[in-house]
């Protein structure tokens, strides 16, 4: 029997990122204080059940948002803010214009006034801003 050799895996360059639902999992995975260099959310929920964990929050955050996305509404956008400024997170929010939720999924169609649609720009300037956020923390 002839064993392969496991993959290195070194947990001090780790991220996570996560779309729609897993982009407000990366979040709340930022607030539990896991331990990892960088949280980063593609059009996700900003809500959380728990705002007293904010506090734990220990690796950067960049949160990338459509500007128009109807499935985050303002109030939640403001609480996000004002949760992560109370603890002073290393954190970035960039909002898209023109891009609603889902605007890196090609699947998600191209009518925007579906409330789900794939946005070009958004989706490429999204991935620029997260490999700009790797380049920093890796």
């Amino acid at each position: 029997m002839t064993l392969r050799k496991q993959p290195h895996v070194d947990g001090n360059r780790l991220a996570i990122i996560g779309y729609c639902f897993g982009g407000g999992t990366a979040l709340e995975l930022a607030r539990s204080g896991a331990d990892l260099k960088g949280f980063v959310s593609f059009h996700g929920n900003l809500d959380t059940p728990n705002p007293a964990l904010t506090k734990n929050i220990k690796g950067k955050m960049l949160v990338l948002h459509g500007a128009v996305d109807p499935l985050v509404p303002l109030e939640s956008i403001l609480a996000f803010h004002e949760e992560m400024e109370a603890v002073k997170a290393d954190y970035q929010f960039i909002a898209y214009s023109g891009a609603v939720h889902s605007f890196t999924e090609r699947e998600a169609g191209n009518d925007p006034s579906d409330g789900v649609a794939y946005n070009e720009k958004a989706d490429r300037r999204s991935w620029e801003a997260m490999k700009t956020l790797f380049a920093e923390i890796f």
